[in-house]
């Protein structure tokens, strides 16, 4: 499907809500083919938000507004007082559908256009209409004219039926309802959601990755979702309810130590591959409940990569056996992006190549000018990735489908309408 891109100078704003952390970035269109520059930029860790729940709406509204401030704050000179109205949203992984739908739509003989393309998309809309869910993407991944498969852009050919093979991506109301009302109530509006893996892969992907099939792994706080991406679009995703948090917690609990100090010391030490000093390395482990640090509590850090590697090994089997069982066989592609915060744990890559059997490297924004050294690796993927699907995959958002369809004469719609039902 065309992407129809941003005008030169609109402002757009990404709200990426982690289990980690809530990251807001405030950019602007500077070309006529949708690029744009980063102006301000604002994080802090996530508070009321649990593996991509949001489990207490104020303190999850508090940080939803620091964050924004801290982003507005930045872009000042450019907003000139204006406060931050409308926002881009990460719907997170684990409250991701994705589902494939085939739809046939009568041509009768004339030339495909834009139109009928809408028309095919609105009616796979409407066949998946079901009430606890919304639909959120809706994305063409091939299409069929009388019978003649792959082709990729139907628009002004002629033929008399086309179908079109759909992605369709749907959440759950519920867990969307909850996050919708913490970002209301810090007046601001939802101008479209996007799924956090999407997003990820559209921010770290080059466009062969795209093309030639290729899946994106963002490991997060308390979610790893992935999406597969070939021919250029996302054909399927999911998501499981673990990341480096989980992590964390074993380490915590394995070198009975604090949270804190758990993640100081993954962050510090912390490798998902042994290698043969660990044995001989000492790390220093804070005990848990002693204020005073009075006398070293010294373990080998082959300890803390035994607790590491185990839980990054489930992460990653996890994902293979998803992926196998999703169907799509070879269009999975040999290569694997690994994004995300957590995705930084030393030798992560090298376990990934060797649990899934892939061609693995790690993935960080590459489609944004402007950005802050700071804001720049893996952890901001889904944040930058979401700008990048509001300017130039906005036609994917299933209401701008319905309203852009145009019913067409009396006797044409007459005529489909005849053929479709008898």
């Amino acid at each position: 499907m065309k992407h129809k891109h941003k005008p030169r100078g609109s402002l757009l704003a990404a709200l990426d809500i982690g289990s980690s952390k809530i990251a807001c970035f405030i950019g602007r269109v500077i070309d006529d083919e949708g690029n744009f520059e980063v102006l301000g930029v604002g994080h802090q860790a996530s508070q009321g938000v649990k593996n991509g729940t949001v489990i207490d709406l104020n303190a999850a509204e508090a940080a939803i507004r620091h964050t924004v401030h801290s982003a507005e704050n930045m872009a000042a000179n450019v907003m000139k007082g204006y406060p931050l109205r409308e926002v881009v949203v990460n719907l997170p992984g684990t409250h991701a559908w994705s589902q494939g739908n085939a739809v046939e739509v009568q041509i009768l003989g004339h030339e495909i256009t834009d139109n009928d393309v809408r028309r095919a998309l609105a009616k796979g809309q409407e066949q998946i209409v079901s009430e606890g869910h919304e639909l959120i993407h809706t994305i063409p991944v091939s299409y069929r004219i009388d019978g003649h498969n792959g082709i990729r852009e139907p628009r002004g050919m002629f033929g008399q039926k086309m179908q079109v093979d759909i992605h369709m991506i749907t959440g759950d109301m519920g867990a969307l309802r909850n996050m919708a009302t913490c970002i209301e109530r810090s007046h601001l509006d939802i101008t479209a959601l996007c799924a956090s893996p999407y997003a990820a892969g559209l921010a770290c992907l080059v466009e062969d990755e795209m093309d030639l099939g290729c899946t994106v792994i963002d490991i997060g706080g308390g979610v790893t979702s992935f999406a597969v991406f070939h021919g250029g679009v996302m054909i399927y995703s999911d998501a499981i309810a673990l990341g480096g948090m989980h992590v964390t917690n074993d380490i915590a609990k394995g070198l009975t130590t604090s949270l804190a100090d758990a993640e100081r010391l993954k962050v510090l030490y912390g490798s998902a591959m042994a290698s043969g000093t660990d044995e001989s390395e000492m790390i220093d482990v804070p005990r848990l409940g002693e204020d005073e640090h009075h006398e070293p509590n010294h373990v080998p850090r082959s300890l803390l990569i035994g607790i590491i590697q185990p839980r990054a090994e489930e992460i990653f089997e996890m994902v293979r056996a998803r992926l196998k069982d999703s169907g799509l066989g070879q269009m999975v592609g040999r290569r694997v992006v690994l994004t995300g915060g957590a995705s930084q744990i030393p030798g992560l890559r090298d376990l990934g190549q060797h649990v899934m059997d892939k061609q693995v490297r790690l993935g960080k924004p590459i489609r944004l000018s402007g950005l802050p050294d700071a804001v720049s690796g893996p952890g901001f993927a889904t944040t930058a990735g979401l700008l990048t699907y509001m300017s130039e995959r906005s036609n994917e958002m299933p209401a701008d489908i319905i309203a852009q369809v145009e019913p067409g004469t009396m006797w044409e719609r007459t005529k489909i309408w005849l053929n479709e039902n008898w």
